[in-house]
């Protein structure tokens, strides 16, 4: 795995998405919403709210800003989002699958079949890529935080103890567990508890195999990737692409 190149380079692309639109908010409330709909507004019994808020909290959003959000979406008068997802093949086969929270699916349908159409993708229906992905739970941790041997061996114990899938230590000091869906929550907390920072932790849709582009290739697909980035719906956009 090409640790720094890839790690610090995936969060500071998306860092710098959500800071060109602005618009990281609407999204976090749009989801906090989503959440509070689904699992109810007790965050100890709501793991995805719970996870919602975290990130809201992380970026300063007012505690009244989240409160709302959370009124919003227990308010039977006012679900006005809905979580869809779409899958399709972009340049050279690669695999796309785009999570968005919409108010309206005809206008978000169309805006991301008409950015697969410019870059010589196609939609497909459910199922059509997701088969190529693991949805599972993942958490990064930068050389920067791991200090020690110590702490690198607290977190590998506390990977093993609920039971991680994977843990990948890469020549670069990152740090990488990949868990089961059910199982995320709690290492959340227990890594949390222990006071680390993580440099990527979230539920994904992580690829079963990556594929490389050539460089032509490549330029156009990052290019497709940050126009459905861009858009308001969008939550999240992942491939198997290496970057």
């Amino acid at each position: 795995m090409a640790g720094h190149s890839k790690w610090a380079n995936i969060q500071h692309r998306k860092n710098r998405q959500d800071s060109k639109k602005g618009k990281l908010w609407t999204k976090l409330i749009r989801e906090i919403t989503i959440a509070a709909r689904e699992g109810g507004k007790d965050i100890n019994n709501n793991s995805k709210l719970r996870i919602a808020c975290e990130k809201a909290n992380n970026v300063n959003m007012p505690k009244d800003n989240i409160q709302r959000a959370i009124k919003r979406g227990i308010d039977n008068t006012q679900m006005d989002y809905i979580e869809a997802r779409y899958e399709g093949y972009g340049i050279s086969g690669s695999a796309i699958i785009v999570d968005t929270m919409t108010d309206n699916k005809i206008r978000t349908t169309s805006e991301v079949r008409s950015i697969f159409n410019k870059y010589q993708g196609h939609l497909g229906q459910e199922g059509s890529v997701s088969f190529l992905f693991n949805y599972c739970g993942q958490i990064v941790f930068s050389p920067n935080i791991i200090e020690n041997a110590d702490i690198e061996n607290k977190i590998i114990d506390i990977a093993l103890f609920h039971d991680a899938e994977d843990i990948i230590v890469d020549d670069d000091g990152f740090i990488e567990i990949i868990c089961a869906p059910k199982k995320y929550s709690e290492l959340h907390l227990d890594f949390k508890n222990l006071g680390l920072k993580t440099e990527i932790e979230c539920l994904t849709m992580k690829p079963i195999n990556e594929i490389r582009l050539n460089d032509n290739d490549l330029i156009k697909f990052k290019e497709m990737i940050e126009n459905l980035q861009a858009l308001d719906d969008i939550k999240e956009v992942y491939s198997n692409v290496i970057f």
